[in-house]
């Protein structure tokens, strides 16, 4: 009997590790889906308003991305990383910053939490994430919204 209430507590800490780390870093205001962040960004171009970055792998952004968006390599990567941090040290902590990859469906993305974990930390106010349920050429491209190249 002991055996298997120790197996069932095994059971608990796992699943409750298990769903602790699947937990979005984000709260449902901080997430814009495409279509929106494509009417935002006619209406206010990225001059002077949102900023957009790419946080997937070069491929990704090579082959089309966000128009105005900025590449800083795969945020799953030290050097990916590195590279947004270093990007973001000068930038006001109230600049409007909206993050994506698109690599893979979004829950299972191993750029986007990583990235927005360490601009969040970094104190970063108006930080949202771009949700992309698929990928970039489903839920962006193929819908008919711009691309650049």
């Amino acid at each position: 009997m002991g055996r298997g209430v120790s197996i069932v507590a095994m059971l608990v800490v796992i699943s409750a590790i298990l769903v602790g780390s699947s937990a979005d870093p984000w709260t449902p205001a901080q997430a814009v889906e495409p279509a929106a962040l494509a009417r935002e960004l006619t209406a206010k171009p990225a001059a002077g308003g949102t900023r957009v970055v790419c946080v997937g792998f070069p491929t990704l952004y090579k082959g089309g991305h966000v128009p105005g968006a900025e590449y800083h390599g795969p945020a799953s990567t030290a050097q990916g990383l590195a590279d947004l941090k270093r990007w973001a040290e000068h930038l006001p902590r109230t600049s409007d910053i909206v993050l994506y990859c698109g690599c893979c469906p979004f829950s299972e993305c191993p750029n986007i939490r990583p990235a927005y974990t360490a601009l969040r930390d970094a104190g970063f106010t108006r930080l949202r994430v771009l949700v992309i349920p698929h990928n970039f050429g489903v839920d962006w491209a193929d819908n008919g919204l711009p691309v650049a190249r």
